[in-house]
């Protein structure tokens, strides 16, 4: 069972389920990106990059909020490899959410393209440039699929620590509910 002091703050716990959303969500989108029919296409690849600016923005809210709340100290069972691993893993992860959605914008203002955000739309004025969206699309797409395995592997770490070393790792970012007590068993 953790304690207060050994869990994340509500604040934490919202970004970090947002942005776990917002991945699978844009993922999802992404993947989908060549089975879209050629009428529909430019609306989703739109949702697409409008949903991967605002989890880009959300990173940077997240940045903002562990810079001004202090975050709980790591278990005390969790050993040196586990610790210097968790590390690397989130360093990496914040590193794809930073620049996947970078080389997605350049890739989408030199394909031409119109954002569309609802209330307006932004034309950036570049022609289609094959010369650069095409590998920018292949790089943003290798980006996405790196960034999916990390967050596979985050995934399935949290739930080793829970169900294989039984320990809190997990519930220190699960929301406290009655439901969550079946977690804790």
């Amino acid at each position: 069972m953790t304690t207060d002091s050994e869990r994340y703050g509500r604040g934490a716990m919202v970004f970090h389920w947002f942005m776990f959303l917002l991945v699978i969500g844009v993922g999802i989108l992404g993947l989908l990106h060549d089975s879209w029919p050629k009428q529909s296409q430019r609306f989703w690849i739109n949702i697409h990059a409008v949903f991967g600016l605002l989890l880009w923005l959300t990173l940077f809210g997240r940045f903002f909020w562990r810079m001004t709340h202090t975050p709980p100290a790591a278990p005390a069972d969790l050993g040196r490899f586990a610790r210097r691993f968790a590390g690397i893993m989130h360093t990496l992860l914040y590193v794809l959410l930073f620049v996947t959605p970078i080389v997605g914008i350049i890739t989408f203002i030199f394909h031409g393209r119109v954002l569309n955000l609802g209330l307006f739309q932004w034309d950036f004025g570049v022609r289609s440039n094959r010369a650069i969206f095409h590998p920018t699309e292949e790089l943003h797409g290798y980006l996405a699929y790196a960034l999916f395995a990390l967050a596979g592997i985050h995934a399935v770490a949290a739930l080793w620590h829970h169900f294989v070393l039984r320990n809190a790792v997990l519930l220190r970012m699960w929301p406290r509910t009655r439901r969550a007590s079946v977690l804790r068993n």
